[in-house]
């Protein structure tokens, strides 16, 4: 029996009542540990929809709790870093209520009664109240600003990865702020003091990661915070690809409720752009009709470098969807260059080396110099391969869709997309025009597998 704390309670006075099991992901799973796609044999037609933007369901969970009264979250992604999310504010004790979404499987519509800037929950410096943030870089980030409008301690912990990416430039900036953060290398686990709000000012680097300066704009209308961001050294902050994810949480910020409402999330243009870049592969005949009508998520100009062009940076150009450009780089008719990828080498994984390595293990010519990588064409000259995943959601995806014109395409632990897209190999595997119509195997037995089998809950 799930103990209590590892539930949350899908109810929305309507009669539905589902416990959903969170928390540590070490729940049972029901992708096999290698399975294998089977390229695709020509164009087809299909109209895929995407779960909502993980990125922006983060942001508005929290502004929904620092709200006042009932907010909804409409088009919520539901997976595992927003579950994990959520799992967080309920122990912080916010009453949350989440109910099925009927024109998503991954979606959800989220109720938070917001309390104005409290934080009903605190633990003490001899047993600190516990929170598990698992390799969710928003949440770690986020709820480090959070727990300051608190009283009392709190201990933020994750994964083995979580615990080595960076959080030294947020942890310096809540400090400037006022507040006591104990940790052994300015990363987690960390213990934060939650002290309440106060009338202060601090600078954050956004050189590492955007979401230290979200992180801190979310909560400081209630904090009494300035803040100014920097992006290295003294330099102001610019127009790069990290300003862009700070400029997200400034448009969400803007359209959100203060009081009593609701608030719908737009479809998650990084997941879109595995479906945008399947529609070039086979030519045509994918339509993705809730792509993102905003330009909020900078993933949304995906679709606008097909085909890709010599060059690709990530600081203005795109964000994680340069993973996805990566992959395509191989059919292109000359070499594309990536630069500017610094910031991809601390996230789930490091994934500027692992692009170049898995790349290369598929018979694709991959040059790594500085921050930049230069793939060289290779239609005719790649082959079967065994693709380490690295626990990373990205990598899983990018090269199922490698997969679709590769023949022997095996993806070690596909269940790690359920970090934001549980049900992605399924909308490839479903007949059109709801999926793809692609045949993925359980590589040990080569048999298909289909519907519940390729669902990474």
């Amino acid at each position: 029996m799930l103990q209590a704390k590892n539930r949350i309670a899908l109810d929305f006075g309507n009669g539905l009542h589902l416990p959903f099991c969170i928390g540590h992901p070490s729940r049972i799973l029901m992708l096999p540990e290698l399975i294998e796609i089977v390229p695709m044999p020509g164009k087809i037609s299909a109209r895929i929809t995407v779960p909502g933007s993980k990125s922006i369901t983060n942001r508005a969970l929290i502004l929904a709790a620092l709200a006042e009264g009932e907010i909804f979250l409409r088009g919520a992604l539901w997976s595992e870093d927003t579950r994990i999310m959520v799992e967080a504010l309920q122990a912080l004790g916010f009453d949350i209520a989440v109910a099925t979404d009927e024109s998503e499987v991954c979606n959800r519509t989220i109720r938070i009664w917001g309390l104005g800037g409290k934080i009903p929950n605190g633990g003490t410096p001899a047993r600190p109240l516990e929170l598990f943030v698992g390799n969710a870089g928003t949440a770690a980030r986020f709820l480090s600003a959070l727990v300051c409008l608190g009283n009392g301690a709190y201990r933020l912990h994750g994964t083995e990865r979580m615990h080595q990416r960076p959080q030294a430039a947020l942890f310096q900036a809540l400090r400037e702020l006022g507040y006591r953060i104990d940790s052994a290398n300015d990363m987690l686990p960390a213990v934060i003091y939650g002290t309440g709000p106060r009338e202060a000012a601090c600078h954050v680097s956004i050189e590492e990661s955007s979401q230290f300066a979200s992180a801190i704009h979310l909560c400081a209308r209630h904090g009494k915070w300035k803040v100014t961001m920097k992006v290295t050294g003294d330099d102001e902050f610019g127009a790069d690809e990290e300003a862009a994810y700070v400029n997200l949480t400034f448009c969400v910020m803007r359209d959100f409720p203060q009081r009593d409402g609701e608030f719908q999330i737009e479809a998650d243009a990084s997941s879109a752009s595995y479906f945008s870049a399947a529609n070039w592969l086979l030519q045509g005949g994918i339509e993705i009709p809730a792509f993102p009508a905003s330009d909020w998520q900078i993933d949304s100009a995906f679709p606008k470098f097909l085909p890709l062009p010599a060059e690709i940076s990530r600081h203005n150009q795109l964000g994680d969807s340069i993973m996805t450009a990566a992959v395509l780089a191989p059919f292109a008719g000359s070499p594309v260059i990536l630069t500017d990828l610094e910031r991809l080498r601390v996230q789930e994984c490091e994934r500027v080396e692992a692009l170049r390595t898995e790349l290369t293990r598929c018979g694709v010519t991959v040059v790594e110099q500085d921050q930049s990588l230069t793939i060289y064409p290779a239609l005719g000259k790649m082959h079967a391969a065994e693709i380490e995943t690295y626990d990373d959601h990205r990598m899983a995806m990018c090269f199922a869709i490698l997969g679709l014109k590769v023949a022997g395409i095996r993806l070690k632990n596909p269940s790690c997309v359920r970090k934001t897209f549980p049900n992605f190999f399924q909308k490839l595997a479903d007949a059109p025009p709801a999926g793809l119509g692609v045949t993925i195997l359980d590589a040990a037995t080569g048999r298909p597998l289909h519907g519940k089998h390729l669902f990474a809950g």
